[in-house]
C-alpha cells in the first residue's frame, strides 16, 4: 500500500477511536470468568455489537459435553469471514475469557472506567483489547475500498486461560477454519513468535485419617505431600541449568500454585490435594517431561511409608516455536510498528502460553500481537485494576490495519 493509503488508515482510525473505545467498553462490562467459564453470553454480545456494525458473524457453540469435560460451563467461538479478491487467508485470534477479578480494585472490575487516558476493567488488557483492535483494523482497511487479495477472518474464542481446547482447537479440529496465518492477541511493542509450553498436573496424597491425640494411628498425608513438594522444589534448581536458545524464555520451573487438605486442627490429615505448573521451554518434550515430573513425585511419596499417590494431569499445552512461514507477517508487523510507534518492535519468546500454539501446531504460522504495553506487569492483568492504556489500543490499531493492507494488497489500477 502506498504511504497515502497508510496515513488514510490512521485518519480513520482516529476519527472513530471514540468509537473503538466504547465497543470495548461494552465487552469488558460482559463478564467472563473462567472459571466458572459461562461465556456463551460475552459471544452473544459481541454478535450484537458486530451486527451494529453491518457485519455478520457464525456463531459456533461447543457441545455441552465437550465443555464440562474441561471444566466449563457454556463456550460459543465466533468466526467472521470477510471475504476479498483471492489469496491468503489470515486469521486474528483474541480470548474474552478471563480469571475472576480477585479483591483490590480501586475500579470497577467490569465498569469499562475510563480515566487518565486508561481504560479499567478485567480482560482489558489480556484480552478484550484485542477484539477491539482486529475489529477496528478491519474495518479501517476496508473503508478505503481499494481491491484485497485475500480473506480476513477474526476468530473470538472463550477458553484461553484453560488452554483453548474448545476455542481454535475446537475450530480447527471441526474444520471450520484452515486460514493460512494466525495473529494472535499480545502487546504492541513485541512480536511474540514463541512461547513455553505448560503441563498442570493434580497430585492427590492419601494417608490415614486419625486422632491428633494418637498420630501413631494414622498416616499423615500432608507428610507425603511435603515429602513431593522438597522434591519438586529441588527440581527448580536443576532447571535453572537448562536453558532456552529462545530469546525472552529462560528456564523451565515448576510452581505449586494450589493445596488443599486435612479436615480439622485435631485430625491427621487423611488427603492432600497439590495443583502444580510446570513450564516447558520449547526444546523440552512434554511427554519426557510429564514422565519425568511423575518419576520425581513417586519417588518422593515412595520414602514416606505408607502414602500412597494419584497424578492427573489437567493441563497439557505445547510450546509454540518460531515457524519460517511467518515471516511475511512478522516484516509486515515490524515495518509498520516502527512507524507508529516511533521504536524498534523486535521479536521474542515469553514464558507465558498460550492459544495461538494450537494454529502452530495445525502448521499455522502463528504470530502474537495486539494492544497493550511492554510488559504483563505494566497492565496488571490478571491483578487488581487491570488497564489498558488508550493509546496503546490507538497506535496497535494502525500498525494490525497497516500491516493487513500490505499482506492482503490487491492490484493496482
Amino acid at each position: 500500500m502506498t504511504p497515502r493509503q497508510h496515513a488514510q488508515l490512521d485518519a480513520w482510525i482516529d476519527a472513530h477511536f471514540d468509537a473503538e473505545v466504547r465497543f470495548l467498553q461494552e465487552l469488558v462490562r460482559v463478564p467472563t470468568d473462567t472459571p466458572p467459564g459461562d461465556n456463551a453470553l460475552h459471544a452473544e454480545r459481541t454478535v450484537a455489537l458486530l451486527a451494529e456494525m453491518g457485519w455478520e458473524a457464525e456463531q459456533h457453540r461447543v457441545p455441552e459435553a465437550t465443555v464440562r469435560e474441561r471444566g466449563l460451563r457454556s463456550i460459543t467461538n465466533v468466526i467472521v469471514r470477510r471475504r476479498h479478491g483471492p489469496g491468503p487467508t489470515i486469521a486474528l485470534n483474541a480470548h474474552g475469557d478471563v480469571v475472576p477479578p480477585g479483591d483490590g480494585w480501586a475500579h470497577p472490575p467490569y465498569g469499562g472506567v475510563v480515566e487518565d487516558g486508561r481504560l479499567y476493567g478485567r480482560g482489558a488488557a489480556v484480552s478484550k483489547s484485542d477484539f477491539a483492535t482486529y475489529v477496528f483494523a478491519v474495518r479501517a482497511l476496508e473503508s478505503l475500498g481499494t481491491p484485497l487479495a485475500g480473506t480476513i477472518e477474526l476468530h473470538f474464542t472463550y477458553d484461553e486461560e484453560l488452554g483453548g481446547e474448545c476455542g481454535p482447537g475446537w475450530l480447527l479440529a471441526e474444520r471450520l477454519t484452515k486460514p493460512d496465518y494466525a495473529l494472535c492477541a499480545s502487546f504492541a511493542y513485541q512480536i511474540i513468535n514463541a512461547h513455553n509450553g505448560c503441563l498442570q498436573l493434580e497430585v492427590t496424597v492419601h494417608g490415614r485419617m486419625a486422632h491428633a491425640a494418637i498420630p501413631h494411628t494414622g498416616i499423615d498425608a500432608l507428610q507425603g505431600a511435603n515429602a513431593i513438594l522438597t522434591a519438586l522444589y529441588a527440581e527448580n534448581v536443576a532447571y535453572r541449568a537448562r536453558r532456552s536458545q529462545v530469546s525472552g524464555i529462560d528456564h523451565p520451573y515448576v510452581n505449586v500454585g494450589r493445596i488443599e487438605g486435612g479436615t480439622h486442627t485435631n485430625v491427621v490429615p487423611g488427603k492432600v490435594v497439590m495443583k502444580l505448573d510446570r513450564r516447558m521451554i520449547p526444546e523440552e518434550d512434554p511427554a519426557e517431561v510429564e514422565a519425568q515430573l511423575r518419576h520425581v513425585i513417586t519417588t518422593a511419596a515412595a520414602a514416606v511409608p505408607g502414602v500412597t499417590v494419584e497424578i492427573r494431569r489437567l493441563l497439557l499445552a505445547r510450546a509454540l516455536r518460531p515457524l519460517p512461514g511467518a515471516q511475511p507477517l512478522i516484516e509486515a508487523l515490524q515495518r509498520h510498528g516502527k512507524a507508529v510507534l516511533g521504536v524498534d518492535v523486535p521479536t521474542s519468546g515469553t514464558p507465558l502460553y498460550t492459544d495461538a500454539r494450537l494454529y502452530g501446531e495445525a502448521g499455522i504460522p502463528a504470530v502474537l500481537y495486539g494492544a497493550g504495553p511492554r510488559t504483563v506487569l505494566e497492565s496488571n492483568a490478571k491483578r487488581a485494576d487491570e488497564h489498558l492504556v488508550l493509546e496503546d489500543l490507538r497506535k496497535a490499531t494502525k500498525v494490525v490495519a497497516r500491516a493487513l493492507g500490505d499482506l492482503l494488497e490487491g492490484p493496482r489500477g
